[in-house]
């Protein structure tokens, strides 16, 4: 895996000389830069963040159109989802294929073009093959500034990632509230969908000739082997990301059966995302300090706890609410806080532990909305989210066991000591 902090100033592949400096300074904690990459990073991570929190909110507004059933609800997900794993069974090739540059830019163009079928297309069949395209080539988008941020800023991953997701959870909060306000305009909610793509637009203007760090240190042959420790956090880093998405697909729902119509549903999950905007300014601000990324995490399950019971049992959409937000304010750092200890673990196979993180995603993202959904059908949709604890609790073993195994000892490299916190 590329670092910064195992280079020498001499190395020939390095973008910059004081790169190298920069990086181990941003590993004891001295300083943090925001650089160019990682300006780009996290714009490029919230453009692709508004698609992808207002697909739930969009899968609503197009149920209430074109009238299909809670199962079909769960197939848009899981083609969204499978797009991302077959990112993540591709996205190690794709990188000794393609620099990072024409891998960012490629994928930002195809998602783009995703969207605008979504959006514009009124058929079923045209609507799913846009939610794979988006599926696919927004997941890229998302593994490649996860790639580049990890490789630029070292230890202080953890940081980096928490802080590109503040904008992601920014973009959670606009993205449902600006569908619910422009469904009743003429230009109707579909609109909305082309925010992303005129982002990107102007980031590639910007940003076209920036160099951009080449991944380095893979093996010379065969596929890298991740230890235990780092599959089991990658199957944390999968299960918080459907604790979350079974939220994102069917809150909206959970909220109509309460009383609330469908577009009123589709602005109060702004309440969700609002959450998640406030726990990850407040992980931003946490992780300034190195060491604090695992008690994070357990309080980031506690909370999502308490507040999924709040919504699962309040049968007043105000109780709902609130709920929503405690989810939202629980759920906030799970995503980055997990990831970071997952490229930790990885031992200088970063990009294949990403890879695996999104394929391990897809796979469970596929999985558990779309049984969401076949529960709902079958059994109302109460019942079915009892799915949601049995999550929570696999999260908190899984989080359990990769620490247990993960290295501790003073003498492990710089990038694992995030386990001694």
């Amino acid at each position: 895996m590329y670092r910064y902090t195992r280079r020498d100033a001499t190395d020939p592949g390095q973008t910059t000389p004081g790169q190298p400096q920069r990086a181990a300074e941003d590993s004891r904690g001295e300083a943090f830069s925001r650089d160019a990459p990682t300006v780009l990073c996290y714009a490029a991570l919230a453009g692709y963040a508004f698609w992808l929190y207002a697909f739930g909110p969009a899968l609503a507004l197009l149920q209430a159109e074109l009238h299909f059933s809670y199962t079909l609800v769960g197939v848009y997900s899981a083609l969204w989802s499978a797009g991302a794993a077959l990112v993540g069974a591709s996205f190690a090739g794709l990188v000794r294929r393609l620099n990072r540059a024409a891998l960012l830019w490629y994928s930002a163009a195809g998602a783009a073009v995703g969207a605008g079928l979504f959006a514009t297309a009124r058929t079923v069949a045209l609507t799913l093959l846009g939610a794979a395209v988006l599926g696919f080539a927004g997941t890229i988008v998302l593994t490649c500034t996860q790639a580049i941020l990890s490789d630029r800023h070292g230890e202080r991953r953890d940081r980096a990632l928490t802080e590109a997701n503040v904008g992601a959870a920014a973009c959670a909060v606009l993205a449902p509230l600006l569908l619910g306000l422009l469904q009743g305009t003429p230009a109707g909610w579909r609109s909305a969908l082309g925010l992303p793509a005129l982002i990107l637009a102007g980031l590639y203007l910007r940003y076209r000739h920036q160099p951009l760090p080449a991944p380095a240190g893979r093996p010379a042959t065969g596929r890298a082997r991740l230890p235990l420790s780092c599959w089991l956090l990658a199957t944390l880093v999968a299960a918080g990301i459907a604790v979350e998405f079974c939220l994102v697909y069917f809150g909206a729902e959970v909220l109509t059966a309460a009383g609330l119509h469908a577009a009123q549903a589709a602005t109060a999950m702004s309440g969700f995302y609002l959450g998640i905007l406030a726990g990850r300014i407040g992980g931003a601000w946490l992780t300034r300090r190195a060491g604090r990324t695992v008690p994070l995490l357990w309080a980031s399950l506690a909370v999502t706890a308490a507040g999924f019971l709040l919504f699962w049992l309040a049968g007043l959409p105000v109780l709902a609410i609130t709920g929503l937000f405690l989810c939202g304010l629980g759920i906030a750092n799970l995503y980055p806080l997990s990831l970071a200890l997952t490229l930790a673990a990885a031992r200088g196979n970063g990009d294949t532990a990403n890879a695996r993180t999104q394929l391990l995603g897809g796979l469970l993202v596929i999985a558990a909305p779309y049984l969401l959904g076949s529960l709902a059908d079958h059994l109302g949709l109460h019942a079915a989210f009892t799915i949601e604890p049995v999550l929570i609790g696999a999260c908190a073993l899984l989080l359990l066991a990769g620490l247990r195994l993960a290295p501790t000892h003073r003498s492990a490299p710089a990038d694992v000591r995030i386990f001694e916190a």
